[in-house]
């Protein structure tokens, strides 16, 4: 019966160490927002692997300065940004403004040179508009339409003047106009669609759809309608909205150069959702950069199955594992605790009945009380220490478990309080290791003793 206890008591603070160490190696365990595991994996490719940088290229500085000194606004070779020129004029008064503007795609030391024209004071690299250490960007949907659909930066222009006057900022205009496309336009855009699910218009750049990432985001299919950037100041073709009037139960995906739209079902809580969260993420980089519209597209795509994955589109979430660790978590602080308390509630058992198996040590501080004392001291240490006070802590632990076998077999006194002696001398080493004071044996053994 006594092997018994003391196996069962030593398995027990067993138990409570090794509970500790599984809770404390969870904690660094990572926190998922979402439902379920998006299978996505596309996004946008890094600088210079997805064909973004372009084959235009920038003067040398000192070109760039001196043609800026000569005319107010300079426009390089493939630029492609546009805005009101009425109303810029106005915003910059009587005295003007003078503005650089590059064309997307250049590599890290072109865009530096276009930085360095120290007189421009408005520089725009593709639809990114800078000046100084500002940078102006669009916050909104009807902004980044505009910039990605047809190049317009007029709003970020104006809101970069006012913030380099010390102006407060104009608000923004949506002057995007849509026009309903007519039966000529929109014949053979249906009939393609309904033979092959694409319909990509002359200039566009999708040689293909990315199918992985389609079938992700639409299961059961969709149409897609590419076209080129629209010419800035013309009213757009909306496609959408007569696409869906067509097919109300088909998911339509209109892409104008770096624009996509979504049209069909769950549209007025999915698009906003997944074109806010999209341009967000990728807005100062499509702007800067010439990506060809087919990562653009595979990069929304993705981004549409993660909001799926995530619950937004009110359908069955995919099954997810049980995880058995991620459950018991919450209990193991409580199983712990529950351990430690069996273990001292057993050293303490131990003690009383060899006190009452030596009458002669019935006393508070009889042999068989300091070797309890001592234990439970171990057991609070022993959740403290670490590599460098471990050591004294097991040769404490090893003492008093030599103490509590001589005590069992009836050994002389004068031999267990010796062997409790060495214990409470290394017990004493590791409270000073860990700086606790309280946990010294003569403090503590006062306060259990007394």
């Amino acid at each position: 019966m006594r092997v018994r206890r003391e196996l069962l008591r030593w398995s027990l603070l067993a138990v409570a160490a090794a509970v500790l160490v599984v809770f404390l190696v969870a904690q660094r365990q990572s926190v998922e927002v979402s439902y379920g595991r998006s299978p996505s994996s596309a996004s946008l490719p890094g600088e210079g692997s997805a064909g973004e940088l372009s084959d235009a290229s920038v003067p040398s500085v000192e070109e760039m300065t001196a043609r800026v000194a000569a005319e107010p606004i300079v426009r390089l070779p493939g630029a492609v940004a546009r805005w009101d020129e009425g109303r810029v004029r106005a915003a910059a008064g009587p005295g003007g403004t003078r503005i650089l503007v590059a064309p997307p795609g250049l590599d890290e030391a072109e865009r530096r040179r276009v930085k360095d024209v120290r007189n421009a004071e408005i520089r725009i690299v593709g639809t990114e508009v800078s000046g100084g250490v500002l940078a102006a960007t669009p916050d909104d949907l009807p902004g980044w339409r505009a910039q990605f659909a047809t190049g317009d930066v007029t709003d970020q222009v104006l809101t970069l003047l006012a913030a380099l006057r010390k102006q407060p900022s104009p608000p923004d205009r949506d002057d995007l106009r849509w026009r309903e496309p007519t039966a000529a336009e929109l014949t053979p855009v249906t009939a393609a669609l309904r033979a092959t699910g694409r319909w990509v218009a002359p200039g566009a750049t999708l040689p293909r759809l990315p199918e992985k990432s389609a079938s992700e985001a639409f299961p059961g299919g969709a149409w897609f309608v590419v076209l080129p950037t629209q010419p800035y100041g013309t009213p757009l073709p909306a496609y959408g909205p007569a696409l869906h009037r067509l097919a109300p139960d088909r998911p339509v995906v209109v892409m104008y150069g770096g624009w996509i739209e979504y049209h069909g079902p769950g549209a007025s809580e999915f698009a906003e959702v997944a074109g806010a969260s999209f341009y967000a993420q990728y807005g100062s980089r499509l702007s800067r950069y010439s990506y060809p519209q087919l990562n653009v597209l595979g990069a929304y795509l993705a981004r549409v199955t993660d909001v799926r994955y995530a619950g937004l589109f009110d359908r069955p979430l995919p099954y997810r594992p049980f995880d058995p660790l991620r459950v018991a978590l919450p209990a193991l602080p409580w199983l712990f605790a529950g351990c430690v308390a069996g273990f001292v509630a057993l050293s303490i058992r131990t003690a009383r009945g060899g006190r009452r198996r030596r009458p002669g040590d019935l006393g508070p501080g009889g042999t068989p009380a300091r070797l309890a004392a001592l234990s439970a001291l171990a057991v609070e240490l022993s959740l403290l220490t670490d590599t460098r006070s471990d050591p004294a802590l097991v040769r404490g632990i090893g003492r008093l478990r030599s103490a509590r076998y001589a005590l069992d077999d009836g050994l002389p006194d004068k031999h267990v309080r010796g062997l409790l002696a060495d214990a409470e001398a290394e017990l004493d080493g590791v409270a000073r290791d860990v700086r606790m004071p309280g946990y010294r044996p003569d403090v503590y053994l006062r306060g259990r003793l007394s």
